[in-house]
């Protein structure tokens, strides 16, 4: 089968899967919108920002590697295993430590049981089975459909039962606790190999080694996407927050599904055929020129009709969201054109590129998030993303063109 068909057989389960895990994501903030207050929602997002970092902070690029390395997964799977669980509780020992400085930065005291529950999750995440990759590095996308839209589907049912019992956030929490479980069960139950407690630590060693421009992209991916969420939290409260990212999710989750979905695809696949630079130049050029059409069509709709898309779903509490749709639905369509040239520079090695994209859209920011936040409140910090985006593009787009002028100078000699 050839990979122009593997790609497109692909695209259309993890299509399946967005379309599900969305639909179900869409219901459940639906319900949970009318459970919760916005300062609730801000609570999670605050917890859920010191997890997000953490593991960041301690990315190995497991994946990333396992996808790229020519070797079989069971050569890896032993000390990818062990990385994992390492990793996984220092994780957790690093969030009970920090709580109360986060705490206090955000001066919500409310928000301490939420991070100690929270801190739970990397712990069981690091038990998962390296070996589960192998959907992706085989390319068998249709197994890894039932498998996610399994854990989603119960991490949803999860929290939306705990959120209706205890109408608050900590539902949320309970929802990513039992997804984590299962997963850990499903990746030994479903997946070979199983790991074992053994490992090499020259190819332990390796893995670090390959793994740490992926960390270093890692954590300026963290710090561009977060650094707007951390200044509202501090400069205007959760409730703020709240509203935010009920609006940053809604104007940005078609555009970035549309482009999650084809780097998922697309990432495995420019890996296999990374030494044919022929063929991966017109592979890559048929894909930005689709997700370019389909997020610049997303956008526009998100852009021209947020009323339409907001308060009629949900209640006039949200309506203040709608000031911020415009410039995020913008910044969706940029990221998610950006986003898919990330996926060819990992395939071919080049995560130090990515790194570059990531450090400008983070410099972008970090300039401009505070000024603008104190001065236009919300919209100023929307405004701030978009530019963060318009900073990045030119440089993705200048990235994949040096990688195919390297080669067309190699051909020419």
């Amino acid at each position: 089968m050839g990979y122009s068909k593997q790609t497109f057989i692909g695209i259309s389960w993890m299509s399946a899967f967005r379309i599900f895990s969305r639909a179900i994501a869409f219901i459940r903030i639906i319900i949970l919108a009318r459970l919760l207050v916005p300062s609730q929602f801000g609570i999670f997002a605050i917890a859920s920002m010191a997890l997000a970092l953490l593991e960041i902070l301690t990315e190995t690029g497991i994946n990333v590697f396992l996808v790229q390395e020519k070797a079989e997964i069971n050569e890896y799977v032993n000390d990818a295993w062990i990385v994992s669980i390492i990793r996984g509780i220092l994780i957790t020992l690093f969030i009970i430590l920090t709580a109360p400085i986060v705490v206090a930065f955000f001066k919500i005291p409310q928000a301490t049981g939420i991070i100690f529950l929270i801190s739970i999750v990397p712990f069981i995440r690091g038990f998962i089975n390296p070996a589960e990759v192998r959907f992706q590095k085989k390319l068998e996308f249709s197994k890894e459909f039932y498998f996610r839209s399994a854990i989603f589907g119960f991490d949803s049912l999860v929290a939306v039962l705990a959120c209706l019992i205890t109408r608050s956030a900590t539902g949320l929490v309970f929802g990513l606790l039992a997804g984590a479980a299962l997963e850990v069960i499903l990746s030994f139950v479903l997946i070979k190999p199983v790991p074992s407690l053994k490992f090499n630590l020259q190819k332990i060693t390796k893995i670090f080694h390959k793994g740490k421009w992926v960390t270093l992209y890692g954590f300026f991916n963290y710090a561009a996407s977060e650094g707007d969420n951390v200044t509202i939290g501090k400069l205007l409260g959760p409730a703020s927050l709240g509203i935010y990212q009920m609006g940053y999710t809604i104007s940005t989750l078609p555009v970035s599904e549309v482009s999650d979905v084809v780097n998922k695809v697309t990432f495995p696949v420019y890996a296999k055929m990374s030494e044919d630079k022929s063929r991966l130049r017109k592979g890559f050029r048929k894909t930005i020129l689709l997700v370019s059409l389909i997020s610049v069509f997303l956008g526009l709709i998100i852009y021209f009709f947020p009323k339409a898309l907001f308060i009629l779903i949900f209640s006039q509490k949200w309506a203040e969201t709608i000031n911020i749709l415009k410039p995020l639905a913008v910044y969706g369509a940029i990221r998610g054109i950006s986003g898919t040239t990330s996926s060819l520079l990992l395939a071919v090695g080049k995560q130090k590129y990515v790194a570059g994209m990531t450090f400008a859209r983070f410099i972008a920011l970090i300039i401009t998030i505070i000024p603008l936040t104190v001065i236009y409140g919300l919209f100023g910090a929307a405004m701030s993303v978009l530019l963060s985006g318009v900073i990045e593009l030119p440089l993705a787009i200048y990235y994949a063109n040096l990688i195919f002028r390297k080669e067309s100078k190699k051909s020419d000699k």
